[in-house]
């Protein structure tokens, strides 16, 4: 029974990951930009002479939905969702990393930032020198019209990038990298919408079923494992008999 027991075992312990990674997307599910986690597990058999009855399910690196948000009109000039696939591109103390949240902020210096990070452009940082008004075009080109002029001045582009859904990975901090490169090449087809916001891909309903469906399947492995272990006594009782 030894072996019906660690196949128990290995699958609950796949279960209690599975709902961790269900509960933090419900819990960014107002968060804009967000995307889901998708949790992703094998089975393999235990290595080893003797052992060919035994299975262990094998945690994988979690993937992360592409599916595209709600995207909604907020009016703010510094909100920018993207259209379709793509990701903005932000500096971090590692290097690059990527992000579908919009809500610009402008630091004291003129630096455009997200979520206390700088925004980077096809050359660096971007800085808006002081402005009355800003703008996203579509292309991810940023302008600005100064103090005292009525037309507008591009200041800089975006860096947005278009990794395969497939390498994506994600940080501690919920940032997108990449599996493969540590730095992405910017991609002119990604297009982008000011004054929106895209919320989170995060469904709601899905992920309370599937939470839902998870604490039923936690519930019938501990079943299966006080089972597993009524039947070694049981055996027990035999052979003392």
């Amino acid at each position: 029974m030894d072996a019906l027991i660690y196949t128990i075992m290995s699958g609950a312990n796949r279960t209690l990951k599975a709902q961790q990674v269900r509960a933090n997307n419900l819990a960014n599910a107002d968060t804009p930009g967000f995307r889901a986690d998708i949790e992703v597990a094998s089975s393999q058999v235990v290595p080893g002479y003797g052992y060919d009855a035994r299975h262990m399910t094998v945690l994988q690196p979690s993937a992360v939905s592409v599916k595209q948000g709600v995207i909604a009109q907020t009016g703010r000039e510094l909100d920018v969702a993207i259209q379709g696939e793509g990701f903005f591109t932000v500096a971090t103390a590692g290097g690059e990393a990527y992000t579908r949240g919009g809500q610009f902020d402008v630091a004291a210096d003129g630096t455009l930032m997200l979520g206390g990070r700088q925004v980077l452009g096809d050359g660096g940082a971007i800085v808006l020198p002081a402005h009355r008004q800003v703008q996203v075009a579509a292309d991810g080109t940023v302008s600005v019209l100064p103090a005292g002029s009525e037309a507008m001045q591009a200041v800089g582009r975006l860096k947005l990038v278009k990794p395969a859904p497939e390498e994506l990975s994600k940080t501690s901090d919920g940032l997108i990298v990449s599996r493969l490169e540590p730095t992405l090449a910017a991609d002119d087809t990604v297009r982008v919408q000011g004054g929106h916001l895209e919320r989170s891909n995060v469904s709601a309903v899905e992920e309370m079923i599937a939470s839902m469906t998870l604490n039923r399947s936690f519930e019938m492995q501990l079943k299966m494992f006080n089972a597993a272990n009524d039947m070694v006594e049981a055996g027990n009782r035999l052979v003392r008999g």
